[in-house]
Formats: structure tokens, C-alpha cells, sequence
């Protein structure tokens, strides 16, 4: 099942309760704050009263979950079977990844947060309180390295926009720590620029030594084939509420969120498919698509005369996984 990039209706509400009295022009500069830390690579410690947290969740949630959302209906798409009971949220601030998961996944029963952050764990846990699936997650204290000796494997486990808080050393670390902790899946997500698709890459190549399997994006378990001045990251766009932008001191009504992610499986995927790694070039004559396929990379050519491929590639985006006659 593909969920949709946008807040569920529970979060929505259970957001908009908090925002009640909340001054819009405070969040707005609260949120600039957090932002320019957050970019500088200070993680969210900066967040340290429930208004920080609010303003830092009315900023952030919605990028976070679109990116988050995406990267598990990529998941899904080559592993339709795949049905989590447990899921593990390493780095989980305000719950975001865990909302994503709970949709994402109808079979997950057991959630378990985890952050060293105390003022986002109490809301993430007011904010799931009247939920019909989170309601009884579990919220553990601790930072995501220290802490995952602790915690009990679960079939899922998600990290986003966590481990480019940590030096290399602690990525590596962690990463080892996550997939330890994975029965089934890991699905890691981090921002969309060369810096985050260096620290997938190399925590990819970290968990392939170790056994794993890539589901997505990568069709193979080979070397990324893109060019050292290349980088692979995705584009998901999002319709800003009012309040959105209003935080955000934007005119316009949607925000395009860059991330990049893997999704890795403890068996090997039973099909693969190419991915659409930049929006397709459509002219009149023929349409262009850059794909990564098992073999290598591609960039096929579909001319308009076949119109069945024609219009079958028509509809392909950037990010999808795609079935490319060449």
C-alpha cells in the first residue's frame, strides 16, 4: 500500500490542538533559530522548551514525514510481502518516522521511540497520546549510539535525518549498532545533498559487508556507479498549510523536500527493478530517463513511434522504480 506524503488526519489534529494560543510570529522566529543550528550541524539540541519543540515540530514534521513516507513505499514496492509487527525509531524527536511507519505498515503493533532529547520525547508522546495506533509506544531516554544495547531487536528500524548529527566514527558505530538491532528491514533517510548521500553510501557499503541486501534504491549490491560529481537523491513535493507557511515566512503553498535513503533487507529482494534517478526528459520525438538498473548506469532513450513505451514511460517521475525495456 503507497501512503500519501502528507500528515495523517490524527497528527494534523493532535498538532493543531498544540497550536492553540501559540503565537505564529514566535514559532516563525523560534523555527529560523532551530533551522540555521540544525544546517550548521547542531543537531536539535538547541531544542529545549516545549515552544522550541512545537515551533521545530510545525517546521520540520511535514518535510521529515514526505521524505520518511517515500523512502517506505519504496521499500514496499519491491517487497510487497514485508508485514513489521515491531518497529524500532532511532533518533525520533518528535515521532515523525514512527506516524510514517504506522501507515505505512497496517501489521505494526509495537513501537519503540528513541532520542536523548526529553522536551521532543514528551511531545511526541503528547501527540500520540490519542492516536488509534501509537497511543502506546514506548519513548526511550538516550542518545541513538548508547542507548540501542538495550533495546530488544524489532522488525523494522528506521533512522532519519539522525546520523549526520554523529562524527564518522559514531556513524560507523551506529550503523553496525541499527542493523544488529534490524530482524528484517533498515530503512535509513538523510538529507538530499552530497554530504548526506556520502553517509549513505558509506553506511551502505558498511551493512553490505556484513550481509545485507539493498531493496531501494538500488536495483544491486555493486558499487554506485554515478560519477564523483554526482550524487543520488530524490525530490518529494508537499502542500504547506496555512500555518506551514506562516512558520516558514513562504508565499508559496508547497515545499520540495530533498533526501536520500536506503532500504536494506536481511534476505535478498525477489525482484529488482531500475530507479528514475532525475526527472525524465520528455520532448516530441522521444523521452530520456537517467536510470540506475542491475547492470549499470543507463540512460535510456524511448521514442514516441513505440506508444505503449511511450506512454508507460510518460509516467514515470524521478525516484520511481521502473520496468525499462532498452
Amino acid at each position: 500500500m503507497m501512503i500519501a506524503p502528507t500528515l495523517p488526519p490524527e497528527l494534523r489534529a493532535a498538532l493543531d490542538g498544540k497550536l492553540q494560543g501559540f503565537s505564529r510570529t514566535d514559532a516563525a522566529q523560534r523555527s529560523q533559530k532551530i533551522s540555521t543550528t540544525y544546517r550548521a550541524g547542531g543537531g536539535s539540541g538547541t531544542i529545549k522548551s516545549e515552544a522550541d519543540a512545537l515551533a521545530y515540530a510545525l517546521a520540520r514534521m511535514p518535510a521529515t514525514y514526505a521524505a520518511v513516507a517515500a523512502s517506505l513505499n519504496a521499500l514496499t514496492e519491491i517487497v510487497p510481502e514485508f508485514a513489521p509487527e515491531t518497529l524500532l525509531d532511532v533518533g525520533a524527536g518528535p515521532g515523525t518516522a514512527s506516524w510514517a511507519a504506522a501507515e505505512a505498515f497496517p501489521s505494526l503493533q509495537d513501537f519503540t521511540l528513541l532520542d536523548a532529547n526529553a522536551t521532543l520525547s514528551r511531545l511526541a508522546l503528547e501527540l500520540a497520546r490519542d492516536s488509534t495506533r501509537l497511543a502506546e509506544c514506548r519513548y526511550l531516554p538516550g542518545d541513538a549510539g548508547g542507548n540501542l544495547a538495550e533495546v530488544s531487536q524489532a522488525d523494522l528500524v528506521v533512522a532519519s535525518y539522525i546520523i549526520g548529527e554523529l562524527s564518522e566514527a559514531d556513524q560507523r558505530r551506529l550503523t553496525e549498532a541499527m542493523w544488529a538491532k534490524a530482524r528484517h528491514a533498515l530503512v535509513v533517510i538523510e538529507p538530499g545533498t552530497p554530504a548526506g548521500y556520502a553517509r549513505i553510501l558509506a553506511l551502505r557499503q558498511q551493512l553490505i559487508a556484513l550481509g545485507a541486501y539493498v531493496a531501494a534504491p538500488c536495483p544491486h549490491e555493486k558499487p554506485c556507479p554515478l560519477a564523483a560529481s554526482d550524487w543520488c537523491h530524490f525530490n518529494q513535493r508537499l502542500p504547506r498549510s496555512q500555518a506551514h507557511r506562516q512558520i516558514k515566512g513562504a508565499e508559496v503553498p508547497f515545499e520540495d523536500e530533498r533526501f536520500i535513503y536506503v532500504a536494506l533487507t536481511r534476505t535478498a529482494p525477489a525482484t529488482r527493478a531500475a530507479r528514475v534517478l532525475a526527472p525524465p526528459d520528455v520532448g516530441k520525438a522521444e523521452i530520456s530517463a537517467k536510470l540506475c538498473t542491475e547492470e549499470n548506469l543507463a540512460i535510456i532513450k524511448v521514442p514516441r513511434r513505440d506508444k505503449a513505451a511511450y506512454a508507460n514511460a510518460r509516467r514515470w517521475r524521478w525516484g520511481d522504480a521502473v520496468i525499462a525495456e532498452s
